[in-house]
């Protein structure tokens, strides 16, 4: 009996037609997996299972989620994203604090803030947030210091309007849902999170607007949302505005504070891996 294999267009064009032929007949399909998305246990011979391929500068990953968590589909990330997916760790409590990225080519959408001697790095941390009564999982980001537009000697801090300008919009109640921001998405590779990706305005790949220098351990709440979801929500906030909080619910209470100051833009984002 052959296996219950997805292997999409995209996959089998990459993978070329004869190794997909011979996983879809079974030859090389696993006798079970640890699925990609939601990290417990799968098996192709009993239920349908999607071929998910990451694909870094010069190393490609095949792995295998339940059908019903992901569709068959290429992800495409940074070499060192993919070797960190391949160095998957688990076990972190939630709210998650991610160690932060250089602001660097990153923090500013399109481009990087200027550089300073002593540059601000993005944090960010992961956690639920109630969210006109239901639970959404969300990442919220702070940098460490003020952000100045590029070619910008400062003094000043640019963060917020340079996400304005990008799509974020500015939350005055963060029991609304906010808007969708087309072009970009939450790469969420294995378990974990390896970055928010922007969309190229000129069709090609998307960039990493925020890139973990090691993947962050997700909750097994905060997966199960995303993947029943499709749907992050990440909110932005300038440096002192949020803080490292050590509970999802005083992490609410800081962004319901910041919201309440003018200083807290929000964006919903889709799933990209996961």
């Amino acid at each position: 009996m052959s296996p219950l294999l997805e292997v999409s267009d995209a996959v089998r064009a990459e993978i070329g037609d004869e190794e997909a032929d011979r996983l879809l007949a079974g030859e090389n399909a696993p006798g079970s997996y640890d699925c990609t998305s939601c990290r417990t246990p799968g098996n192709p011979d009993q239920e349908r299972t999607s071929t998910v391929l990451f694909v870094g500068g010069e190393t490609a990953v095949l792995a295998f989620a339940h059908a019903s968590c992901i569709p068959s589909q290429v992800v495409s990330v940074s070499e060192e994203q993919l070797q960190g997916a391949v160095r998957s760790i688990t076990g972190q409590t939630s709210p998650t604090p991610a160690v932060p990225a250089p602001a660097s080519g990153s923090g500013a959408p399109g481009d990087g803030p200027a550089p300073a001697p002593e540059q601000a790095v993005l944090g960010v941390t992961c956690g639920q947030i109630l969210v006109a009564d239901e639970l959404y999982p969300a990442i919220v980001v702070e940098p460490t210091g003020p952000v100045v537009r590029p070619g910008s000697l400062g003094p000043g801090d640019d963060f917020l309007p340079l996400l304005i300008e990008a799509g974020f919009m500015p939350v005055t109640n963060v029991g609304n849902v906010p808007s969708r921001l087309p072009g970009w998405s939450v790469l969420v590779a294995m378990g974990q999170l390896h970055a928010v990706l922007q969309g190229d305005q000129a069709g090609g790949q998307p960039s990493a607007w925020w890139q973990a220098h090691r993947p962050l351990p997700l909750t097994d709440g905060w997966r199960a949302g995303a993947n029943q979801r499709h749907t992050v929500l990440v909110y932005a906030a300038p440096a002192g505005s949020i803080g490292q909080q050590p509970r999802e619910d005083l992490l609410r209470d800081a962004l319901e504070k910041a919201a309440a100051g003018g200083v807290l833009v929000a964006a919903a984002m889709p799933l990209t891996g996961t």
